[in-house]
């Protein structure tokens, strides 16, 4: 009982935790998206105010990551909604392992609770007590090493519920990310194409090689001497 006390407070931390963190960021997840895609269509400076202000949810977090580059090209666009997207996801998959643990492991602690109760209860039984008021003591200690299962397997249930729902939310979030992702993706890839520099231009004086370098000054003239 004692392992399955310890496991029962670290899966019900878990979720504890994991409810506060999804009915933070569930409310406001698809507005930040819509209002960044929407602001994308028109202006990306815009959209990139949008998203700087948003970085407190995963979305704002996720589209701010490409979005505050300057003039990054297409395949580093798309690199940095990867990058941020598997480190969001990986957050958000928190806990996932002490309630699959616990999943696993309360049934067995509580089947083993059972089984060593009985071989206890039922190594005190002679022969000669079958029938008697002896027996008694036996069938409390049967029924006291069953109650060991039950918790084993309530504990289990209730963090397989929980498990599934988190796992469902987390699925809702990779199609998010997916959709998002893409929708901006294709506007940034779109106005490339037709040479605009979407997030403006990061060239600094002294950055672009010699031969790049336009120039109206006239050629030198060669000295007489």
């Amino acid at each position: 009982m004692y392992p399955l006390l310890l496991l029962s407070f670290m899966s019900l931390s878990v979720i504890i935790e994991r409810v506060w963190f999804w009915s933070k960021i569930l409310t406001r997840e698809r507005e930040i998206s819509g209002r960044v895609i929407e602001a994308a269509r028109r202006e990306w400076v815009a959209a990139a105010d949008i998203a700087s202000r948003a970085t407190d949810q995963p979305i704002g977090r996720f589209l701010n990551s490409a979005l505050e580059l300057q003039s990054p090209d297409p395949e580093v666009f798309k690199l940095a909604l990867e990058a941020s997207a598997e480190e969001e996801l990986a957050s958000m998959r928190r806990g996932d392992k002490i309630l699959e643990a616990t999943i696993a492991i309360a049934p067995l602690l509580g089947l083993l609770g059972t089984v060593l109760g009985l071989i206890g209860s039922l190594s005190s039984i002679r022969l000669g007590d079958i029938g008697t008021s002896a027996t008694g003591e036996v069938t409390l200690g049967i029924s006291e090493a069953l109650i060991s299962t039950a918790t084993g397997l309530i504990v289990a249930i209730i963090s397989l519920a929980f498990y599934r729902t988190f796992q469902g939310l987390l699925a809702g979030q990779v199609k998010l990310f997916q959709r998002s992702g893409n929708d901006l993706e294709l506007l940034y890839r779109s106005d490339w194409a037709i040479g605009k520099r979407p997030l403006g231009n990061n060239f600094k004086p002294g950055m672009l090689p010699a031969s790049d370098v336009a120039t109206d000054a006239p050629p030198p003239v060669p000295d007489p001497q």
